[in-house]
């Protein structure tokens, strides 16, 4: 004989389901988010494109 259906707890199932998939997506989401987020992040020194910064006060040691 077949059992009777338990709509109730099988509908419960499928959301609970449901929600664990949205969760591991979100996760997923941050975590790549988070792996992104260091390489877009504006830097705390200002850009030099390599020169030492021209000093015109001073000119080379030892010159008066």
């Amino acid at each position: 004989m077949a059992r009777a259906p338990n709509y109730g707890h099988e509908r419960r199932e499928r959301d609970k389901n449901k929600a664990a998939k949205r969760a591991a997506r979100a996760d997923a989401k941050k975590a790549k988010a988070d792996e992104r987020q260091p390489s877009d992040a504006p830097n705390d020194q200002p850009e030099t494109d390599g020169e030492a910064p021209a000093d015109d006060e001073s000119g080379p040691p030892g010159a008066a």
